[in-house]
Formats: C-alpha cells, sequence, structure tokens
C-alpha cells in the first residue's frame, strides 16, 4: 500500500492508474478504524481496479461543543488494517494540506430540505462541512466509484444527493450496515460504552426491527409507533432517544402514511454516546 500525506503525490498516482485505463475506488474516513470502514474497502474492492481510502479528520464538520481536537487519531493503527485489507493508497493530509489558506471562502452548501431535519437539525453546518471535504477529495481522487456507509443515512443521502446534482461522473454504492454478532451497528463510538451500556445498545436494533414489522403489517399510526419506539428504548436501559423517525427514504421528511419508500433512523444515548442505527423499508405496500 502506498502512503502519500500531500496533494501532488495524490494527483501524480492518480494519474498513472487513469493513464493505464484503471477504474478507481473510494472510500474517505475520518479514521478510528473498526470492521465496518473494512467492510466499505472490501465492497469498493469489488467494483475497481485500484482503492484509495483517505484518513482525515476534518475540522468544517464539527461545531460548537464537539471537540475536534479529541476525536481519536490512529493513524498508525488505520494504515495496517488498511493494508491488510487490501487497499492500494491511504491518502493522509494534514489539514494545513486540506486548507492551506484556513477558513475556506468556497464552500459546498448541502440542501437544506435533508439537513434541516434529525441531525442537521441539532448541528447547524454540519453537513455544508461535509459535503464541501467530500468535493474536496473527489476533486483530488477523482474516482470513478465512491463507498459510503448506510449507518450514517443521512450522509449518505446528501452526499449521493449533491453528485447527482452537481454531475460529478461518480458512482455512488451504499454499503449495508456491518453488524456485531448481536446486532449493534458497528460503530467508532461503541468503545466508550462501559460494559453495562454495551449489554443494553444491541436492543436500539432490535426496537427499530419491531417498528418496521408494524408497518410492514399494515399500522398506519405513525406518530404513535414513533412515540411508542422511544419510551421503549427509555425502558430498556437507555438514558436518552433523541429521535425515532419514520421518513421518506428519498426526502427525509415525515411521511403522514404508508408508502414504498421508507426509513426508520433512531439515535439513542447511552451516557454520552450517542448510537445511530436506521432499517429501509422497501415495497411494503
Amino acid at each position: 500500500m502506498i502512503s502519500l500525506d500531500n496533494i501532488i503525490a495524490l494527483r501524480q498516482q492518480i494519474q498513472q492508474w487513469k493513464q493505464a485505463g484503471l477504474r478507481v475506488g473510494f472510500v474517505p474516513t475520518m479514521g478510528n478504524l473498526h470492521a465496518g470502514h473494512i467492510s466499505l474497502l472490501t465492497l469498493a474492492k469489488q467494483h475497481a481496479d485500484r482503492v484509495v481510502s483517505s484518513v482525515f479528520v476534518n475540522p468544517l464538520q464539527f461545531g460548537i461543543g464537539e471537540d475536534f481536537d479529541r476525536y481519536p487519531r490512529t493513524l498508525t493503527e488505520d494504515s495496517q488494517k488498511l493494508a491488510s485489507a487490501g487497499c492500494d493508497a491511504l491518502f493522509a493530509p494534514s489539514v494545513g494540506e486540506m486548507y492551506p489558506q484556513g477558513a475556506l471562502q468556497s464552500k459546498v452548501c448541502a440542501p437544506n430540505g435533508l439537513t434541516e431535519v434529525l441531525e442537521g437539525a441539532s448541528r447547524p453546518g454540519h453537513f455544508d462541512g461535509v459535503t464541501t471535504v467530500v468535493a474536496k477529495l473527489f476533486n483530488l481522487v477523482q474516482p470513478d466509484v465512491a463507498v459510503f456507509g448506510q449507518k450514517d443515512y443521512q450522509q449518505w443521502r446528501v452526499l449521493q444527493t449533491m453528485v447527482n446534482e452537481l454531475n460529478w461522473p461518480v458512482q455512488m454504492i451504499k454499503a449495508p450496515i456491518a453488524r456485531d454478532m448481536d446486532g449493534l451497528a458497528l460503530s467508532s463510538r461503541n468503545q466508550y460504552l462501559t460494559e453495562a451500556q454495551r449489554q443494553v445498545a444491541p436492543k436500539l436494533y432490535v426496537v427499530l426491527q419491531d417498528l418496521g414489522q408494524a408497518l410492514r403489517s399494515g399500522n398506519q399510526n405513525l406518530r404513535d409507533l414513533e412515540r411508542a419506539a422511544s419510551e421503549r428504548l427509555l425502558l430498556e436501559g437507555f438514558d436518552a432517544v433523541d429521535y425515532v423517525a419514520i421518513v421518506d427514504s428519498q426526502t427525509l421528511q415525515p411521511i403522514q402514511s404508508l408508502q414504498n419508500s421508507v426509513v426508520i433512523l433512531a439515535v439513542a444515548r447511552l451516557g454520552s454516546t450517542r448510537l445511530l442505527d436506521n432499517i429501509e423499508l422497501d415495497d411494503i405496500i
């Protein structure tokens, strides 16, 4: 695996591959990698001749009260995991390399309709930071295909919309959520759970599955179902529930009646750890 930390070297390598007619895949990350990230790389390798993964903790997507400086940096371990998984190139730039002018005057703004709800409602500016850094990385890597995880569903939908509307020639692939044996969605945040909290955490997926089954059975009391699911999570031992939302999978807006394009998204807290999960429901009516 080639390790690169500057834009010039990255572009030279990409140019060599492109001139050789090779298809380039891309998996952007913020590091602190786990098996879920590696599953994205494995999927990318099925669709490309060479795969680049980036490790970059992007300051633009951290808001007030979100400690950019405390975000775990584990580049040595990340590099070893990527190399073992068959990654062809690691791009791990510094903040100065990515933003040499400091504060950016030019940004890619995420679509308001997709970001004024759910995660975006409590994290203003977060998705603008995501779209801007992914736009920069796409410009540098020039990928033919890019893989993102379903766990961050709102982020996926925002980036998919950006690529479609800006006519980027990038095939976007949504990778299924990687889960532990007990169903817990793999996440870097899981490492902060206590042993007792780790026993509670998988119940988030159980509640979502039961909610999905209620929808498949034709239950149309959507807001009541959301409230009941939130209450059940609290009874199961979660400390707080940010939201359980039954929404249109394209617009992320709440639906008023059952339709064929539905996703259930939820965020529940154990202590200071926020756990995200979701399930998609297709062809339920």
